[in-house]
């Protein structure tokens, strides 16, 4: 196997409904803009909360991706 070399971001996606659409925003976002996305984890789940009440759901989302002519 040849050696690679990956650049890791730090996102935060947000969501009306759920963390697990919140972190698939991250994602989903990210891929308009890198290429040879390879791992996302998450790294923090939290709410933001409005007169008493969740308003949004917020995944901190750790993605990697390949950087290109990195020891291709």
């Amino acid at each position: 196997m040849a050696e690679s070399v990956y650049k890791v971001i730090e996102l935060i996606g947000t969501s009306e409904e759920s963390w697990e659409k919140a972190a698939s925003a991250a994602v989903e976002q990210a891929s308009q803009s890198l290429r040879d996305l390879r791992i996302a984890e998450v790294v923090q789940l939290d709410m933001t909360i409005d007169d008493n009440k969740v308003s949004a759901y917020r995944a901190k989302v750790n993605v990697s991706f390949r950087i290109e002519g990195a020891a291709d």
